[in-house]
């Protein structure tokens, strides 16, 4: 069942079918190699349903990486929620707001664990952004709220040749 989950996470680039949200249940190692075997530039996003900054910048989020199909960047939600809001609260919360973007519940509760195997720098704060170019070796995390033109400027250097002085290395 783990390999089928990991399987179902890499494939980002499928759609939620018929409008129903699947939110999959996800330990920090199969994120890991999500985030690892991505082929095309991947935005990560930390986020929890009780979070307001979280619950503003969404939006946002997701409608720019729409605007981006082209480029195939793909938006990934690892929400953070407590194990009750999985997977029905989190799933009707998504649905709501008519997100269609791929969503997976991290099953970790440890995030002196888990939040130094996404960045070392992680004080465990959300919202939480990390962009992924494996192709061009850019990596970048931001442990702050993202306004609009932050983000989208922060997926233009994604999409970017990675010689941006902000690239660094895994």
């Amino acid at each position: 069942m783990k390999k089928v989950i990991v399987v179902l996470v890499i494939s980002l680039a499928a759609t939620v079918s018929a409008g129903a949200q699947v939110v999959l249940r996800v330990k920090i190692s199969d994120l890991e190699k999500t985030i690892r075997d991505s082929r095309t530039p991947l935005v990560v996003n930390f986020w929890a349903t009780f979070c307001q900054p979280c619950i503003e910048e969404l939006p946002h989020f997701v409608s720019a990486i729409e605007k981006h199909t082209k480029d195939s960047v793909r938006l990934l939600l690892v929400s953070l929620d407590l194990e009750d809001a999985y997977p029905d609260h989190i799933r009707k919360f998504a649905e709501k707001r008519k997100w269609d973007v791929p969503i997976v519940w991290l099953d970790e509760t440890n995030a002196d664990y888990f939040c130094p195997r996404i960045d070392s720098t992680w004080t465990g704060s959300i919202p939480a952004t990390l962009f992924v170019n494996n192709q061009t070796g850019y990596r970048k995390f931001y442990e702050q709220p993202l306004p609009a033109a932050d983000f989208d400027a922060a997926v233009e250097r994604l999409l970017s040749s990675g010689t941006s002085p902000e690239v660094r290395p895994y």
